[in-house]
């Protein structure tokens, strides 16, 4: 028997693996209670269990845009938060460090990377790309294997009250070839703990052994199971809980080793744990998404929601309800974390899930324009309480999903227009064209899947080239992969190994207040401390640790302090030099500093022998550290005149300076008008001139929670935590009764800023663009950078005054009107790519192109009253024939063409070729062929074997061609050119 379970639980887990489908429990009613309680409070009953009976801190859900990890779209797992304490790399200051054993309801998005179940949202019952996780954490061991269990046995069978007989854990079976036991200890748990040994299983790695990614922590996990079937026929297990015990860590080789500290880390989902609670066939059917279900019905009047799936779902409207309510949810959390549609990364995926919910809504539920935008309401009444940034941006969401979703559909109908006109140039056999396709897709102009434009062109009875297709798709890869900017090669590192072996002995972090060891002398210049260090260990580029390192040597230094700033918080590391204490004339260059767990590592190479112990004297390069400074005072000038000028829901997305230029990423509704940036210039310069003193003070965090106005970032701040506030002393700022933090700018921050602003010398935006919608990119400069570029551009402005007083003086000459219209291009391109202020080169921009428009007009003008004058001389030189071959001249080709037309329109009957020689020998032709000498007589041909004749070449129609070519001897041109038209016509 239980070979048998076991056997069918094995297959049944894989399947669950590889799609897990929601198969429907049986209606045997879980037990005699009262009706289950709703997903809130089955939210509610798992966070109060582990606060209130297990002494779990409850911490909030981070944001679904990942902090600081590159390696993931969203987060997509409870545990992404923590991963700085499974690293080691937790700031020791920080609120963080301090966690022993937490619990939280996470928001996740698996859709793009390598979780990724946007496809099947909808096909199945069970699959969404937005869910809830709940999970509960040890740290550091504070509580292991036996209380993970029995905790989660409690909660499952007394809290929530589900029977013990649908009940199953799995556990890992071990792996010979990775060195790796079987996991008995945690078996033995569960058979103390009272489960039957028959629902007890084992299996390998595959299923039972978790890993963070490629390398990283890892270990064990052991699963509980519920048993949809209830006991009749074959049992159908579908995974509720996971806890893993993460005791391994996964080297880059691949290897395993003990992790220096062990933790647990469990995860739950909510939806399908509330399904299991409320007896529902799916997750679909719980009170998470019926409403939504019901709103959907209401407001496309479509038939009610059947739960069906595959080929029982006729129609496909029970999928397309699915995808609604899934995408909806999955937009609504992630605008309200500041995660907006786009054109690349994490914007992108989340453009393709709106496009994905309208194409669903509209094309089977028939849903109105503008339809999912008033989903929104639905999806923050059943969420917000649990995530109140839902409802503090409520607003927002639904303006941008109404904006995205009408772009989208005027799109679609521009994409129908394109197919349509595309179709009536092919043949009945041809296929359509993948460059038309291509150019419509998602990879291309307009937006519109592939497999969207597929279905269009399937409906028409057309096929596509999807060869070709493929082809286009593979050069795009490639050119993706030429463009794409060389990774970097990450600096010395110390890894969990080594960061454990330090704090086993006893290794305090690096003292690394020194950084703020300097001071404003009174002549305006600063002066930089030097710091006196002892080195504590030294490691190799592989992170192998030494006691000693040789001449030429690149290695990492690990000091007990140091005044090098580590890069952190935006701004770019210190770099500078060091020198043994007693031996000054021997500099060991310091190219960076980063903190790795609170320990500062300095890469440095070495030109003698270094060990431990030595003394060191520390000198940071104080034309890189000022610069840092004054870029890092301005960014902060910049993100509160942003605010002043936008309004108090712009936010800070992000933010780097180095010396040379700073980069602010905002939350804005639209595009900046230029007014609008040079207003934000404005506001800073007047703060700069001002010179307001800078204070900067460590606080207790628990100060900064609840100060109106204070801009904080989505990250993990030391405690205590430093404020930096410009003008106004940081005690005043912080008292809640002072509002001054809405007047000023007052931020957390753990970077070195100026002592007054005046040092900022001058601020210049110079460029923006958005980043995706509703997340703006600007680019700065200061000081003596930013006066170079005010000037420049004034500069440019005169010459933009001087072209439009030129055009607007008129001119007699084609020539003199080429010339300017060629000055205004040059000048166009020279705004374009100047470094000058953002907001005069829009406006000088936009100057230059009506400029231009107006100097082509004059041109057009110009060239039309030359063709006409020219025109009237050769109809008087010409009597009236069917031949009228001569030379003219005209200073380009268009105006060549302009008088030929000119004579045909006056003399219907008469065929016309004219040559203009030009400087250098070249001549141009043109020629037209009156109606009643075709189709004998073409102009194409004609214009050919007149410039064949000169060594060029011709192009046209049967009507109307021009042509080049090259010739000192006119006369035999046009004898050509007379000879070929009589013996055509």
């Amino acid at each position: 028997m239980a070979a048998s379970v076991a056997a069918a639980a094995r297959r049944l887990r894989r399947a669950i693996r590889r799609s897990p489908a929601w198969r429907g429990p049986s209606h045997r009613p879980l037990s005699s209670e009262p009706p289950a309680a709703k997903a809130s409070a089955v939210r509610a009953a798992f966070l109060n269990f582990f606060r209130d009976r297990h002494g779990h801190r409850l911490v909030p859900s981070a944001s679904v845009r990942p902090r600081g990890d590159p390696s993931l779209l969203f987060v997509n797992a409870g545990m992404n938060q923590f991963k700085p304490i499974f690293l080691g790399t937790v700031d020791p200051r920080s609120e963080m460090a301090g966690f022993r054993r937490v619990a939280n309801s996470q928001k996740c998005v698996r859709a793009g990377g390598r979780h990724n179940d946007l496809e099947d949202v909808g096909r199945d019952l069970s699959h969404h790309t937005f869910f809830e996780m709940l999970g509960n954490w040890a740290f550091g061991g504070e509580y292991f294997k036996e209380e993970a269990c029995s905790m989660a046995w409690e909660l499952l069978t007394q809290v929530y009250g589900i029977p013990v007989e649908r009940l199953w854990v799995s556990y890992f079976d071990g792996d010979p070839k990775a060195g790796l036991e079987p996991d008995l200890e945690t078996r033995d748990i569960w058979l103390s703990l009272g489960v039957p040994a028959t629902r007890v299983l084992s299996f390998g790695p595959q299923e039972n052994f978790w890993e963070m990614g490629d390398t990283g922590p890892c270990g064990p996990c052991t699963e509980i199971h519920y048993d949809l079937a209830g006991g009749v026929g074959a049992p159908q297990l579908v995974e509720l809980w996971n806890l893993v015990f993460m005791q391994h860590n996964r080297e880059a080789d691949g290897s395993l080793q003990p992790l220096p500290q062990w933790h647990v880390d469990t995860g739950m989902g909510l939806e399908r744990l509330v399904a299991v609670l409320q007896g529902k066939h799916s997750t679909y059917d719980t009170d998470l998404f019926s409403p939504l279900l019901h709103a959907i019905q209401q407001g496309c009047r479509a038939p009610p929601y059947l739960g069906r799936v595959g080929v029982a779902d006729e129609g496909r409207t029970d999928t397309a309800y699915r995808v609604v309510a899934d995408h909806i949810r999955t937009l609504s959390v992630c605008i309200s974390d500041g995660v907006f549609p786009g054109m690349s990364g994490p914007p992108l995926v989340l453009r393709r899930i709106l496009r994905r919910a309208v194409r669903f809504s509209m094309e089977i539920l028939k849903a109105p324009p503008g339809f999912l935008g008033s989903l929104v309401p639905v999806v923050v009444e059943i969420l917000g309480d649990a995530y109140p940034e839902l409802q503090r941006n409520s607003a927002q969401i639904a303006n941008l999903v109404l904006e995205d979703e009408a772009a989208f559909l005027a799109s679609l109908e521009r994409g129908r227009r394109i197919i349509d006109r595309t179709l009536r140039t092919l043949g009945p056999s041809d296929m359509f064209p993948a460059e038309v396709a291509w150019s419509l897709s998602l990879s291309g102009d307009l937006g519109l899947p592939l497999d969207m434009v597929e279905l269009m062109l399937e409906e028409k009875g057309v096929q596509l080239d999807s060869t070709g297709l493929e082809r286009l798709a593979q050069e795009e890869a490639q050119h993706q992969a030429r463009q794409a900017e060389p990774v970097q090669k990450q600096g010395l590192w110390l890894d969990v190994h080594a960061l454990g072996e330090l704090q086993r002995q006893g290794v305090p972090p690096t003292d690394n207040s020194p950084k703020y060891n300097y001071s404003l002398r009174p002549n305006g210049s600063y002066e930089f401390g030097t710091c006196e260090a002892q080195v504590l260990q030294l490691y190799t580029e592989d992170g192998t640790a030494v006691a000693s390192v040789g001449k030429g040597q690149r290695c990492g230094l690990l000091l007990d302090r140091t005044n090098f700033y580590a890069e952190q918080g935006g701004q770019a590391s210190d770099r500078g030099y060091l020198v043994r204490v007693g031996q000054e004339d021997v500099l060991f260059p310091v190219a960076r500093a980063q903190v790795c767990g609170g320990f500062i590592l300095h890469e440095a190479v070495a030109p003698e022998c270094l060990q431990i112990g030595d003394q060191v004297q520390l000198h940071v390069d104080k034309a890189w550290r000022l610069g840092c400074m004054a870029k890092h005072t301005a960014t902060h000038l910049l993100n509160w005149a942003l605010r002043q000028t936008l309004g108090p829901g712009t936010e800070q997305q992000g933010s780097h300076l180095n010396p040379e230029q700073l980069r602010l990423d905002v939350t804005t509704q639209t595009a900046l008008t230029p007014e609008q940036l040079r207003a934000v210039e404005n506001t800073v310069q007047e703060a700069v001139q001002q010179d307001k003193p800078v204070y900067m003070e460590e606080v207790p965090l628990a100060l900064t929670a609840h100060v109106p106005g204070l801009r904080s970032l989505d990250e993990i701040y030391p405690d205590p935590v430093r404020v930096v506030s410009v003008g106004v002393p940081v005690a005043h700022a912080l008292d809640p009764a002072s509002q001054a933090a809405l007047q000023t700018s007052v931020e957390l921050c753990c970077g070195t800023h100026l002592l007054r602003t005046g040092a900022v010398g001058d601020l210049v935006i110079i460029g923006d663009r958005q980043l995706s919608k509703g997340t703006t990119r600007l680019l700065a400069i200061t000081g003596e950078q930013a006066q170079q570029a005010r000037e420049l551009g004034q500069n440019l402005a005169q010459e933009v005054k001087a072209a439009t007083e030129q055009l607007s003086q008129g001119s007699q000459d084609v020539a003199e009107a080429l010339r300017l219209s060629k000055d205004i291009g040059r000048l166009i391109e020279a705004v374009d790519t100047s470094v000058m202020p953002q907001w005069q080169r829009r406006e000088l921009l936009a100057t230059l192109k009506m400029l231009q428009r107006r100097a082509n007009t004059a041109i057009r003008k110009l060239q039309m009253g030359q063709a006409a004058k020219k025109t009237q001389e050769l109809l008087e030189r010409h009597s009236k024939g069917p031949l009228i071959v001569d030379t003219v001249s005209a200073e380009s080709l268009s105006v060549l063409v302009k008088v030929v037309r000119q004579l045909c329109e006056q003399a219907p009957s008469t065929s016309v070729l004219l040559l203009s020689p030009q400087s250098m020998g070249k001549v141009l032709c043109a020629c037209q062929v009156a109606q009643g000498a075709m189709p004998t007589f073409t102009a194409e041909a004609w214009a050919l074997a007149v410039c064949s004749h000169m060594g060029g070449k011709a192009w046209g129609s049967r009507v109307v061609a021009q042509g080049t070519g090259s010739t000192t001897d006119l006369e035999a041109a046009l004898s050509t050119a007379r000879a070929y038209a009589l013996s055509q016509l």
